[in-house]
This record gives C-alpha cells, sequence and structure tokens, in this order.
C-alpha cells in the first residue's frame, strides 16, 4: 500500500500530512483532542479504495507550533494549500468537531472541488444556538445537562470528547484517546475554543444555495455537541442528510468506527 509522509511549508511554519492508499482523493479533518493519527480506523479501512489524507492542523504537533496559538480561520487555507500541493482536483472531505470548521468554510469556497462532505458531531461554523428550531429553547436545555453531564466525567477522569459510557466500554480506547490529546502539549485549547466560538457565526439561511452532497453523523450520548441539531441542519441544506448513532459519545468514527466507516462508505458510494 503507499504510503508517504511529507512537510507543507506555510506562512506559520510547517504542516504535518500523511497520504495513504490509492484511488480518489479522501481527506480527514481531526478534532481539538486529535491529530492525523486520530483517523488511525479510517485510514485502514478506506486505504484499499481511495487516497487518503491526514494532517495535523497548525499548532497541534508534529506540526509545527504556534506562539500565540492558532486561529481556527487559518485553518481552511492550509487545507486548501494542501488540497493544491498534493494536485487534487477533486476531494472527499470529513471533519470531526473541531475539524468541521476546516472542511466546511474549504466547501464553501470551494464547492466546485468538494465531491462529498462529512460533518462527524459538529456544525462546523454554523452558529449552533442559531441553528436550533426551538429558538434557543433547546439547545439552552442541553447545555446546562451536558455541562453537568462533562463534570461529572472530570470528576472520574472522563476525557468529554469520550464520555462515560464509551470509557467504560472501551478503556484502552479512551487511554488511546487521551495519550493523542497529549501530544498537543502545552497548546492553550481553551483559547482555541474561544477562537471556534468566535468564528462560528453562519446561519442555515445563508447556506440556502449550498449544494455540496453533505452528510451529518451525530452520537446520541454526546456531551459536546448537540447530536438534535443534525438532523434540522441537514433538513435545511439542499443536498443534507443526517445519520444518528444512538449509543455513541462526541467521538463516533474512534468510538464505534466500523459502524461510522459503513455510514461513510455508502455516503461516499452515492456521490462519486
Amino acid at each position: 500500500m503507499q504510503r508517504t509522509v511529507g512537510k507543507l511549508e506555510r506562512p506559520f511554519g510547517k504542516l504535518h500530512y500523511e497520504v495513504t492508499g490509492s484511488g480518489p482523493a479522501l481527506l480527514f479533518a481531526h478534532g481539538l483532542g486529535g491529530n492525523q493519527m486520530s483517523w488511525w480506523q479510517q485510514v485502514a479501512h478506506f486505504a484499499p479504495d481511495y487516497t487518503c489524507v491526514t494532517f495535523a492542523h497548525r499548532g497541534f504537533a508534529p506540526s509545527d507550533r504556534i506562539a500565540s496559538g492558532p486561529d481556527p480561520a487559518d485553518y481552511a487555507g492550509d487545507l486548501a494549500a494542501l488540497i493544491d500541493h498534493l494536485g487534487f482536483n477533486d476531494v472527499r472531505l470529513v471533519g470531526q468537531s473541531m475539524g468541521g470548521w476546516t472542511v466546511l468554510e474549504y466547501a464553501i469556497a470551494h464547492p466546485d472541488k468538494v465531491t462529498a462532505l462529512v460533518l462527524s458531531s459538529t456544525s462546523g461554523t454554523i452558529d449552533r444556538r442559531g441553528a436550533d428550531p426551538t429558538g434557543g429553547q433547546q439547545y439552552d436545555a442541553w447545555m446546562k445537562d451536558a455541562e453537568a453531564k462533562i463534570a461529572a466525567g472530570l470528576a472520574r477522569g472522563v476525557h468529554p470528547a469520550v464520555g462515560l459510557a464509551a470509557a467504560e466500554r472501551s478503556p484502552a480506547l479512551h487511554l488511546l484517546y487521551r495519550s493523542i490529546d497529549e501530544m498537543a502539549g502545552a497548546l492553550d485549547k481553551e483559547k482555541v475554543r474561544a477562537g471556534l466560538r468566535r468564528t462560528a457565526t453562519r446561519t442555515l439561511d445563508g447556506l440556502k444555495d449550498f449544494r455540496v452532497p453533505t452528510l451529518l453523523i451525530a452520537g446520541g450520548q454526546d456531551v459536546v455537541f448537540p447530536s438534535f441539531l443534525a438532523a434540522n441542519i441537514a433538513a435545511k441544506l439542499p443536498c443534507g442528510d443526517a445519520k444518528l448513532m444512538p449509543d455513541s459519545g462526541h467521538s463516533p468514527y474512534f468510538e464505534q468506527a466500523a459502524t461510522f466507516n459503513r455510514l461513510v462508505e455508502a455516503f461516499l458510494s452515492l456521490h462519486r
């Protein structure tokens, strides 16, 4: 199986990327608790049929650190540079949580290059509360409940992006997730979160002409992203669909990879 590891020079420094397999281009953008290693279960599954590209966002090791920390507004530009560097004319994009900012903004800027888009546990740069069909009431109630669950999990040493149920089912996966998360070192993730909130301003009305086929996958036990939003957002997009993984937390790609991969594979088969 073909595999290369490279570093792309960007204004901030070097962006680390890895290319595995052959076939149509399939790129993965990780979340706040990850890096290119997060996608090990997806690359192994898809590489026989796709050219799988994973990378570490700017500021996330092994990409170069940024003294002031990364600005999420720069993520899509890095992805565009990487796609151009690799010479892809059309791509399929999968973004997890924070990675949704990267792939959605790229798809909006380059719709003619994106064959299919998957948003996993994320609405990207769409304003989440504004996407609540109840005018924010359901979102606010969900937030209150989620904050209590996150606090209970943290008290037991459980990462919110995995959650109590998944950590109990798969302690080894939980340990691996935390180990990958810790590779970011001294990165100020609270500052990154503030940047994500600052840049999540898009409205669903503003995407009424966004015709890139888009699949939203949500975990029913997620305490980071409100899963009920996925179906509502998909219904408002011209080419949207949503799938719920009811027993998964915030990281369905990591927790229940076989199910996640089947959903993505079926979606990609519809959009070649």
